[in-house]
């Protein structure tokens, strides 16, 4: 990527700064109602979709943590922030084939979207051969328990897919750490609804494990209520970055 391509636009960076702002104010005020410190919850910039200059920028801005989700776009466009002299915090958190861990690990400071015992030992074998440190990961929960979609299943006995065994899994690998827990509210839940169950989920979590305090949840459209329920993290996209450009 040459450097024309990290180059950030003028225009670019003051809607960068507006959209930044905006959400800021949107935390810190959830924060606020919440009882909560302004410093307990961190901004996941979502840049999948956007160009590797809009990292830069965003960087540039103060931003520390942004989020991609598909392998094959995150590793070029890491490639290209580090050689524009940017360096932030990079979330891996969408759904990750086995096969792609030897690449993530390179770049991916923390992986979300962990929620299999045969994953774990992927991404441990592939930290182990690549990474000085171990690999933060977020075991993915899901809220609803249902098998058919992505996410560890609470409660469940399923020796590969129950959350028990892969945070498990997680915490007893020598590549990795286990540092919490992260989901999507299901499509027709009422967010208070999913992020309650998924706090009552986190703390049975710490109660086992008391070193997994991250909670990755909440969106653009629905961050307030995620912060209110003990949410650490938030992964904001579109109120951020604005209209996303069309997967190619």
């Amino acid at each position: 990527m040459t450097e024309s391509q990290t180059a950030v636009r003028p225009e670019r960076r003051a809607e960068l700064a507006a959209g930044l702002a905006r959400v800021r104010a949107r935390i810190a005020d959830a924060c606020a109602a919440a009882g909560r410190q302004r410093d307990a919850v961190t901004l996941v910039a979502v840049t999948k979709t956007y160009p590797a200059s809009d990292v830069v920028a965003l960087a540039g801005l103060g931003v520390t943590d942004v989020g991609e989700n598909r392998d094959q776009e995150a590793a070029p466009k890491a490639e290209a922030v580090a050689d524009a002299g940017a360096a932030p915090r990079w979330h891996f958190i969408g759904q990750l084939q086995r096969n792609k861990a030897r690449s993530v690990v390179r770049y991916a400071d923390v992986v979300q979207s962990v929620d299999s015992v045969r994953l774990a030992a992927a991404l441990d074998a592939a930290a182990g051969a690549v990474r000085d440190r171990p690999l933060d990961v977020l075991v993915q929960v899901s809220i609803d328990g249902d098998p058919a979609r992505g996410g560890a299943l609470p409660g469940a006995a399923d020796p590969q897919r129950g959350l028990d065994p892969v945070a498990a899994a997680v915490a007893g690998a020598d590549g990795l750490r286990l540092a919490g827990l992260m989901a999507v509210a299901p499509l027709g839940w009422e967010p208070d609804r999913a992020f309650a169950r998924l706090a009552e989920v986190a703390a049975a979590l710490r109660a086992d494990h008391p070193g997994a305090t991250m909670l990755s949840a909440g969106m653009s459209g629905d961050l307030e209520s995620a912060i209110g329920h003990g949410a650490t993290h938030v992964r904001v996209g579109s109120a951020l970055l604005g209209m996303r450009p069309a997967l190619r």
